[in-house]
């Protein structure tokens, strides 16, 4: 594609707008402006310019930053890919788009600079044969893409699986704590569960809500965050959403419908307080509100409470006429988790197996009989028979 050409049918994006509002496709069309104008030394300047950009944005080539824009921006014909959309118009808009965006991406340096001496004056010659130069390749295509948008999505969905939602805002985890298989002890059953529902909600099911309860330390949330590291679940997603931004849930949610990837919101040790004002909150997001919940997204949440309303004995003994079903009210939230699992602490005979696993794992050579004796020691002074305590006696022995 000739450089006039070029100029104009980067002017004319449509589908992809906002990749030519982006500063370095700016001082690209500055660039190849200031060429059609003849103004050579300002094209330099844009040259360099450009470099410095793509390097600041940690981009070798502008293919290589091109690549990124399509893949990790939301934009109009993603999100119609996604949701399995047709929109004829929009995709041919995206198809000459991404068209124009690989003729630049292969637009030699050499040529550019060609270009840009031709117009410029010759005792610029010497500058010009020292500014740098970057790969010319293409790593994209319009189909592709379109398979990447299928299956990936596009945006901060398509570059991260896990998120926080923090002040009604998805802040992604570059590196979310997800233990691996190998680093699950104990309670198969109830993970097993778990992994079950997850396959279901990712083949499409409508599936249940989970409430994960039991003792403290016995790998409630490890079971959750350990989903992203199984084999076959790479189109799940996990969001972390803490208690305060309940309340705002629902747009959340509503943002999520639609998508082809699907969505765990995961909230960590639930409980409430008997006034505490996201308890209704909770409730109509779970079950009762008019808004369904989409196909594509799942509850987990996890809690050392059954209940999850903590009651006093004043609830009990006080003076409302109708106490008994403000306590049923209550206690009822638990309820509405159609898959409730319960984690309670080890007995002795598995906790002392579990010590040996993590024994012969971390590569420990003390005699077996005096392990299993140190280790129901540390369990006196320690709270419960849980792999978390297993795994604190066995680091113990390394001080």
């Amino acid at each position: 594609m000739e450089l006039d050409a070029l100029r104009w049918a980067l002017r004319g994006t449509a589908a992809y707008r906002h990749v030519v509002e982006e500063e370095p496709l700016r001082r690209v069309l500055a660039l190849l402006d200031k060429l059609a104008a003849g103004d050579g030394a300002g094209a330099a300047e844009d040259y360099a310019g450009l470099f410095y950009l793509l390097r600041a944005e940690g981009s070798t080539s502008l293919g290589a930053w091109l690549d990124g824009q399509l893949r990790d921006r939301e934009s109009p014909y993603a999100a119609l890919v996604e949701r399995g959309g047709e929109d004829p118009a929009l995709a041919e808009a995206a198809r000459r788009d991404i068209e124009t965006f690989a003729a630049l991406a292969e637009l030699g340096c050499g040529r550019l600079l060609e270009a840009v001496g031709g117009a410029a004056p010759p005792e610029l010659e010497g500058m010009l044969a020292r500014l740098p130069r970057w790969e010319s390749t293409c790593p994209f295509s319009f189909a592709e893409l379109t398979e990447f948008y299928r299956t990936h999505g596009a945006g901060l969905f398509a570059r991260h699986r896990a998120f926080l939602w923090e002040d009604g805002v998805l802040c992604p985890v570059e590196e979310p704590d997800c233990p691996e298989p190998d680093e699950m002890f104990g309670y198969e059953l109830q993970r097993d569960q778990v992994e079950a529902n997850t396959r279901a909600l990712l083949a499409g099911s409508q599936v249940n809500n989970v409430l994960l309860y039991g003792d403290s330390g016995t790998g409630k949330s490890a079971t959750v965050k350990s989903l992203l590291s199984l084999p076959g679940f790479e189109a799940l997603r996990l969001i972390e959403v803490q208690k305060e931004g309940l309340a705002d849930m629902p747009r959340l949610i509503r943002t999520l419908g639609g998508r082809r990837l699907k969505f765990i919101l995961f909230i960590d040790d639930l409980a409430f307080d008997q006034d505490d004002k996201t308890y209704s909150a909770m409730k109509t997001i779970l079950e009762g509100g008019l808004e369904r919940r989409p196909a594509n997204v799942a509850i987990y949440a996890t809690s050392n409470r059954r209940r999850l309303v903590r009651q006093t004995f004043s609830d009990r003994a006080g003076d409302e006429v109708d106490a008994s079903e403000t306590i049923q009210e209550k206690t009822s939230l638990s309820d509405r988790f159609g898959l409730r699992i319960p984690y309670l602490a080890l007995n002795k005979a598995e906790f002392l197996d579990l010590v040996e696993s993590l024994a012969d794992q971390a590569g420990v050579t003390m005699d077996r009989e005096a392990l299993r004796a140190d280790a129901l020691k540390w369990e006196m002074r320690h709270p419960g028979r849980t792999p978390r305590t297993a795994k604190q006696f066995i680091a113990s022995l390394s001080l």
